[in-house]
């Protein structure tokens, strides 16, 4: 990726951070303001944990592991950046959230929790923040299968669970991201894209 944009004439850094370390995340900020000038548009990416696992058999430290990484990590991200964006009055802000915060899923329960937590928590924060100008958004994919994740036959029965009979590829996370993050959406504020292939039609 790195690579591409840099082909295109972009800039790219790379800045390492943790994500439940607020410190962390201001340094990142700091740092990559420094070198590529002030954030219009951001993106929290971090997450995980989502594989199967039943309430009864989840540990309290996964528990608070996953809800670190996807919720407050996404939380603390906004706190980092908001405040320069507000100031600036302008931005665009898309969380990734995931189909398992939009409706019951195989995914543990502590992985749904927090990705629910995350789109209600970009609602809260769009409307903290329309005034200035900034949009917050979120991004809820499905079955995102790159390469050889999976068997062809378990990917093939996946598939014909979605209307468009097809499981998701990064590139469709990345364009509708794109969408969202550019110009095009600019009456658009508080919302969830669903890129699920038509599985969650809400």
């Amino acid at each position: 990726m790195a690579k591409a944009l840099v082909a295109k004439g972009g800039k790219t850094i790379a800045v390492p951070a943790d994500v439940t370390d607020f410190a962390s995340l201001e340094t990142l900020r700091d740092e990559a303001e420094t070198q590529l000038g002030p954030t219009d548009i951001l993106i929290t990416l971090a997450g995980g944990n989502g594989k199967p696992i039943l309430a009864t058999e989840l540990s309290l430290e996964v528990w608070r592991e996953t809800l670190d990484v996807n919720l407050t990590g996404t939380f603390l991200t906004l706190k980092a950046f908001l405040p320069g964006m507000i100031s600036r009055r302008r931005g665009s802000i898309i969380t990734m959230a995931s189909t398992a915060g939009r409706q019951v899923s195989p995914a543990s329960p502590a992985y749904g929790a927090a990705k629910a937590g995350v789109l209600m928590l970009m609602r809260q924060i769009a409307v903290e923040t329309d005034e200035y100008g900034v949009r917050v958004n979120a991004i809820a994919p499905g079955a995102v299968i790159e390469g050889k994740q999976m068997p062809d036959e378990m990917r093939e029965q996946l598939a014909r669970l979605h209307p468009l009979r097809r499981t998701g590829l990064a590139a469709d996370v990345a364009e509708a991201t794109l969408f969202l993050a550019s110009d095009v959406s600019s009456w658009i504020t508080g919302s969830t894209m669903d890129v699920n292939g038509g599985r969650i039609m809400l």
